[in-house]
């Protein structure tokens, strides 16, 4: 079955373009459109949507909150019906809108000059239930913005992370700076299905969604500073 694709910006040029990159891939089909966040929670009301190509910058409702509410359930759709991923287009690579979007519960972002070929990959990937966390994008933008997070809350944090064994936390420290489960298990010497099981009871036992939740965590608690290291 084709991958459902929304398309939420706010300029039309640029949903044209999109849609005529998606319509050429015989796996993704554009079902549905939306200039702002207000219309497109309208929109997901009525229509299944397998993933959200979703702007922040928007007028009457940005990307941030939309991602909150589609995120959180809060469109009113029935449970069944399913939560789309919601992936986030920005413009700038040091952009805050998008790092409070990862916080409202998206499944990664990526610049909107980016080539086909990566976004038809990050689409595939948040599809099937990854985190688009691993471009050095990412990294710059949770290492600019991570020292403006409210401190309190962090002690908070730090109990979750009791939660985990060593192995687990070297592989959340990891995650964090953006290795991908193949990278992590050539620095641990470990087998990449070994990695990945590790990775799922990290999501399990704290609570998260996916990736991008996890390095999220990880920055808030202080288990990895900005700029990579671990605390």
């Amino acid at each position: 079955m084709a991958i459902r694709v929304m398309l939420v910006d706010d300029q039309v040029l640029l949903r044209t373009g999109f849609r005529m990159v998606l319509a050429a891939q015989p796996d993704m089909e554009v079902v549905a459109e939306a200039g702002d966040g207000a219309e497109a929670l309208e929109v997901l009301r009525r229509t299944k949507v397998d993933v959200v190509l979703m702007d922040v910058r928007m007028p009457r409702m940005d990307g941030v909150e939309a991602t909150r509410r589609i995120c959180g359930g809060e469109r009113g759709t029935e449970p069944e019906a399913g939560v789309p991923r919601v992936l986030i287009l920005t413009t700038f690579d040091l952009d805050e809108y998008a790092f409070a979007a990862l916080k409202a519960g998206a499944s990664g972002f990526m610049l909107k000059d980016v080539p086909p070929d990566e976004l038809l990959t990050a689409i595939r990937a948040v599809h099937s239930g990854d985190a688009v966390v691993a471009p050095s994008t990412t990294r710059r933008l949770l290492d600019r913005f991570t020292p403006m997070l409210p401190s309190s809350g962090a002690e908070e944090r730090n109990k979750e992370l009791d939660r985990l064994t060593e192995r687990e936390r070297e592989v959340l420290m990891l995650v964090a700076q953006g290795l991908s489960n193949g990278e992590i298990a050539a620095r641990l010497v470990l087998s990449e299905a070994t990695v990945k099981t590790h990775v799922g009871r990290i999501l399990t036992k704290l609570g998260l969604r996916d990736r991008v939740q996890a390095v999220v965590l990880a920055y808030e608690s202080g288990l990895v500073r900005a700029g990579g290291g671990a605390m």
